[in-house]
């Protein structure tokens, strides 16, 4: 490699990695406990429910409470479920009837329990889980200035993974098994950065090219849009099947009997191994009513396998219907798996626990760029004033990224003792702690300091909440082993291991500052 493409390959590969490392390391310490998501919104319920992508949901039963509340006839409504929780997405549109009051019109979101039919906002069955799983795509920063910025902090990762590879390329192999720890600063960190930044790599570049294309994926297809659609955006999604075929509302009532458990079941039987996580229905209680049963196969036993069947309500006569063994395409298998190979749901705990350590490795490997930035500069022949900005700027990222640590744990037992625990409140807790702690930091002044106490403050907060947890509800973490309650048990476990770990190595790197 010639020396202009060296530098062009390093200052590019330092200016991208400093500009994103905060955000970055933000998107990768939330994403990392996202892996846990489900496991982390049962824990703070204190409820347990099976590992299964499938609604378990008694749909007639369910429509008959929900009419109650909302009057269903002429609207769409869907039943979905995104996660391994008791809850299901429902998602209401406005009645298609034109008579009908202006407040049937407007549409509606909100979950619903599959035990006892207890329907929640968005706002009532908000939780840390969705807290961290949205903060990991900047979600909360309005719509869409945080996915935008989320999506393109992953583009200039991959720019920044890219680089790094081409750098280290010659002696990718032999830099690998080289680590200094005895050696001046900035050797320890570039070994440390090195070995880390290639062990984590293909996991970096899977995230780096899926979370642009989940958070961006509308800019870059924008000009498809415009050229070949014309700008019907409508069309495209669904070429893409991104949208549901839409059929006609008759606006007479449909009075023959009908059950909704009857298809979903029948729909389930076409196919072994197959569940059911997504029923629409269509013009409700209208003689042209529709329902449209979504699912896939196990991934065990296919990765790819999404099918579908439509049902017209007047005569219980299947319309469509899409084989998830046969007719998957290549669209199909592009949508699905990238969602899958984001979101690591299709190995088990195993694969979530390999995610979340590839994920603060990432997270490791992002500090320790920035530490080589920092010691490169931190040059005698170096102004004075330039020395003391660098160190500053360091200062910064240390005390926002660290500090996320102690204020999560923290976050846990918030929800724990407070809950149900809204979302202005958590968002307080955790957002007003987060800037408390770093304008700690940061007054400071002590890099080390900032570390150490980061990693203690966040292991004492870690150990406390398994404990604070059986004391609230009774339900310590052996008793939810017995109970067969593995998801609440994965926590408490999680965090005992987790915080056991970090208090090692806080105290480790204390012993090592006083020898």
């Amino acid at each position: 490699m010639s020396n202009r493409n060296y530098n062009i390959y390093f200052h590019t590969h330092t200016v991208s990695g400093i500009v994103i490392s905060v955000v970055l390391f933000i998107i990768f310490f939330a994403g990392s406990f996202s892996f846990f998501r489900d496991e982390i919104i049962n824990w703070e319920r204190n409820e347990s429910t099976s590992i299964s992508r499938e609604i378990d949901l008694n749909y007639d039963a369910a429509l008959k409470k929900i009419d109650k509340e909302y009057v269903l006839h002429g609207r769409n409504l869907t039943f979905s479920k995104h996660s391994n929780e008791r809850r299901v997405s429902v998602y209401l549109e406005g009645t298609k009837d034109t008579l009908a009051p202006a407040k049937l019109k407007e549409g509606a979101y909100f979950t619903i329990d599959t035990k006892n039919y207890k329907t929640s906002t968005y706002e009532e069955s908000y939780s840390l889980g969705e807290f961290l799983y949205r903060l990991h795509f900047l979600a909360q920063i309005p719509y869409p200035v945080g996915y935008y910025l989320s999506g393109f902090i992953a583009l200039f990762f991959l720019f920044a993974i890219v680089t790094g590879v081409l750098l280290h390329w010659k002696k990718i192999v032999s830099n690998f098994y080289v680590f200094r720890p005895k050696e001046k600063l900035k050797t320890l960190w570039t070994d440390a950065h090195t070995a880390l930044g290639m062990i984590g790599l293909p996991f970096q570049f899977v995230y780096a090219v899926t979370g642009a294309f989940f958070m961006i994926k509308l800019l870059i297809v924008a000009p498809a849009v415009m050229v070949l659609y014309k700008g019907d955006q409508d069309k495209l999604y669904k070429e893409l099947e991104y949208k549901d075929p839409e059929y006609k509302f008759n606006n007479k009532k449909l009075v023959s009997p009908y059950s909704i458990d009857q298809l979903v079941s029948k729909a389930k039987n076409n196919w072994k191994d197959f569940e059911i996580n997504r029923v629409m229905i269509q013009n409700y209680g209208d003689t042209n009513m529709h329902v449209i049963v979504e699912g896939e196969l196990l991934s065990t036993k296919k990765f790819t396998g999404i099918g579908k069947v439509v049902y017209r309500i007047s005569d219980s006569k299947e319309v469509a219907k899409k084989n998830p063994e046969t007719e998957n395409n290549y669209l199909d298998a592009v949508k699905n798996v990238l969602y899958r190979i984001h979101f690591g749901d299709y190995g088990g705990y195993a694969l979530k626990i390999i995610s979340f350590v590839l994920g603060i490795i990432t997270c490791f490997v992002i500090i320790s760029g920035v530490m080589i930035w920092l010691v490169a500069r931190n040059k005698k022949n170096m102004p004075e004033k330039k020395r003391r900005f660098n160190e500053g700027v360091v200062r910064i990222y240390l005390a926002i990224c660290l500090s996320m640590y102690p204020i999560t744990a923290l976050a846990f037992i918030a929800a724990k003792l407070f809950h149900p625990l809204t979302q202005s409140n958590l968002y307080s807790i955790y957002f007003i702690g987060w800037l408390l702690l770093t304008i700690f930091f940061i007054i400071k002044k002590n890099d080390a300091f900032t570390n150490k106490w980061c990693l203690i403050s966040g292991s004492i907060l870690g150990l406390l909440i398994p404990i604070t947890n059986g004391i609230i509800t009774g339900n310590w973490f052996w008793n939810s082993f017995i109970q067969n309650q593995i998801q609440i048990f994965f926590i408490d476990v999680f965090w005992i291991v987790l915080a056991s770990i970090t208090l090692y190595v806080a105290f480790s790197l204390k012993s090592k500052e006083s020898n």
